[in-house]
């Protein structure tokens, strides 16, 4: 299993790198637009919609990234800012009580909000810089490695044991850890000038990055125990679906991305 994980990560990021190369650059938010695209059609399985209704879900997902890049580019910074509050206010509260997502308007608009943010952030970002958004995009990877492995070799103490038995807080600091390190090098490598806050600040930063990764990653979790799946769904071998591998970046990029904008 951790053999066929390590193939598909592979060839998803050369697929994700080869886009980025390729693909022009105005018009990569389509490419962005189909990921979220595909996560709508899963989230919506988890809704318990079906047959068409689940199609024209994802459906829905892209032409509301296209009415907004094409039509309403005015919106994308107010999405990033509602999806921010929206994750660092209201999933701890969520979390904690564990409620119902249900499977009518509340949950569509909520999956809505949340991928049509993590796409806004995705073309911002890329707008920027594609290497600030593989960065920012690796920082999310690095975490998710290091806690797996710090929980595994250390893990003693659940983070979460009715949403996510596996996870547990030595692998939240792991991740901590790994991610420091990580922005350690960054800093200090030809990369660095993408960060003009100064050390403190990117202290903090990268810690609450980290969190809010965690966090969105605890979510997923949570509606999926809530809805009876295991994965997202079986579009990618060893990993599941494809919001089960973007899940912490639909947290971590709005975050990284209202920072880009503000600080530019």
């Amino acid at each position: 299993m951790l053999g066929q994980r390590i193939v598909t990560a592979l060839i998803l990021i050369a697929l994700l790198g080869g886009l980025l190369y390729f693909v022009p650059r105005d018009a990569m938010w389509a490419v962005f637009a189909v990921i979220v695209a595909l996560a709508g059609w899963e989230w919506s399985g988890m809704l318990k919609l079906t047959g068409p209704k689940r199609v024209l879900y994802g459906v829905g997902i892209f032409v509301g990234c296209a009415v907004v890049q094409l039509l309403l580019p005015a919106l994308l910074l107010p999405l990033l800012a509602l999806s921010v509050l929206f994750w660092v206010i209201a999933v701890p509260f969520w979390l904690r009580s564990r409620s119902l997502l249900g499977s009518g308007f509340a949950g569509m608009a909520l999956g809505a909000l949340l991928l049509m943010a993590g796409w806004a952030a995705m073309s911002a970002l890329h707008l920027k810089s594609s290497w600030l958004l593989l960065l920012v995009m690796a920082l999310v990877w690095v975490a998710d490695v290091c806690a797996y492995f710090a929980g595994r070799a250390f893990g003693r103490h659940k983070l979460a044991p009715t949403i996510s038995p596996g996870k547990t807080w030595e692998g939240v600091g792991g991740a901590i850890a790994g991610v420091l390190a990580y922005g350690a090098i960054l800093l200090y490598s030809p990369w660095g000038h993408y960060w003009t806050g100064g050390l403190p600040l990117a202290l903090i930063l990268l810690v609450a990055l980290t969190g809010i990764s965690v966090v969105g990653d605890l979510l997923e979790s949570m509606i999926k125990r809530q809805a009876g799946v295991k994965d997202s769904s079986n579009l990618l071998p060893g990993h599941g679906g494809v919001l089960d591998r973007i899940d912490s970046l639909l947290s971590t990029l709005p975050v990284a991305a209202l920072v880009v904008s503000y600080s530019a």
